[in-house]
């Protein structure tokens, strides 16, 4: 069997991780398509190198742009690709340009798709990410749902008779980088200067467009950050960067300490480290949930939805409305008391995930 992964983004490459060590143990021949979707080097080539990924078959190159513009780069870039490897599945992961570019592209050669991450819905449509799960899931062959939530929404729309819970490889990767940091295998995070490590601190990241591209919105998510009574380590993706350089705005204030993105097991560290997370990323979410940090959502809705049970994570879309005080005990509330649970699975996704795409290359294709 032959797989051609498509990835370009930093969650992507976390969750390649596990799979590309599952097909190693195999006979598979595993081909890693990357984009160039993430062409900084903090969110792309430290992950190969810091996670043991193979270094990509092909590298796409295909840099930054609109929505549009990214997605047309990819799908005519990856076009003889796949026309070259002719794989017997194309496995696309999340809900980037990326993916929905690699799902769309393999359709249109006949080539059997199969979306690891499938079933994820925030139900905000204004959110592109919205728009690329809901599309690829639609368009491919197998649907891997991490969780049984992601099952249902899945069956909601239709789409059970090709759908299989298998877990998600993000826990995989995880609970192996966490045991390592416990274990003293990877040296400390590299926080913001300003931060200290031995002292409590909050971990915070933030690039989602609706709350980067309004000037006034995001003006007011750094304010409310600032204003926090411990230092936060605001890890800054080059999207906020930009942004912020574009509307003129200091992102270094108050409290807010700022520091560049870092590789995955430094990551995991610095939220080993921290109190609490506040984002508005989606795999961060989890991964607070996942190594027992209370986590601060700076969205209203998230497509992780086990992660509110017991607390341990907390829709807040608009720190003013909350008011001051407010704001402040739930960016800086202690870990619940209440256990995390496993909705995620068990730490052997990946090996379900090879194990499903061979079992389902005796179903035919929905042509």
């Amino acid at each position: 069997m032959k797989v051609v992964s498509v990835v370009g983004a930093r969650p992507q490459l976390v969750k390649l991780a596990p799979v590309a060590a599952a097909f190693a143990r195999t006979d598979h021949r595993h081909v890693i398509v990357h984009t160039g979707q993430h062409y900084d080097v903090n969110l792309s080539d430290v992950f190969f190198s810091g996670l043991g990924i193979p270094d990509p078959d092909v590298h796409l190159g295909v840099g930054s742009g609109s929505h549009g513009v990214q997605t047309g780069r990819i799908l005519a870039a990856i076009d003889p690709v796949f026309e070259a490897e002719r794989p017997d599945w194309v496995l696309v992961y999340g809900d980037t340009n990326s993916t929905l570019a690699g799902a769309v592209a393999a359709v249109k050669q006949h080539i059997r798709v199969a979306h690891l991450e499938a079933g994820l819905r925030s139900f905000n449509r204004r959110m592109p990410e919205e728009h690329n799960r809901v599309l690829t899931d639609h368009a491919a062959d197998l649907l891997l749902a991490p969780t049984e939530d992601a099952l249902r929404h899945l069956t909601r729309e239709g789409l059970a008779d090709r759908a299989v819970v298998t877990g998600d490889v993000m826990v995989d990767v995880c609970l192996r980088v966490r045991d390592g940091v416990l274990a003293g295998a990877h040296p400390r995070p590299d926080l913001p200067s300003g931060v200290d490590p031995d002292q409590p601190y909050l971990l915070a990241t933030l690039h989602r467009a609706e709350n980067t591209d309004d000037p006034e919105r995001l003006a007011s998510l750094v304010e409310a950050l600032a204003a926090l009574p411990l230092p936060v380590a605001l890890l800054a993706h080059p999207r906020l960067l930009a942004r912020a350089e574009a509307q003129g705005l200091k992102l270094a204030q108050g409290a807010v300490h700022v520091g560049r993105p870092v590789g995955y097991a430094a990551m995991v560290a610095a939220v080993l480290g921290s109190v609490g997370v506040v984002t508005d990323s989606g795999g961060l979410q989890k991964e607070a949930y996942l190594l027992g940090r209370p986590c601060t959502t700076l969205r209203s809705e998230t497509e992780w939805s086990e992660t509110l049970d017991g607390g341990w994570n907390r829709l807040v879309p608009d720190p003013a409305r909350l008011g001051a005080a407010e704001w402040v005990a739930t960016a800086t509330r202690a870990a619940p008391q209440t256990p995390t649970s496993t909705p995620f699975g068990d730490g052997r996704a990946a090996e379900r995930v090879v194990e499903t795409l061979e079992r389902w290359l005796t179903v035919p294709r929905r042509d």
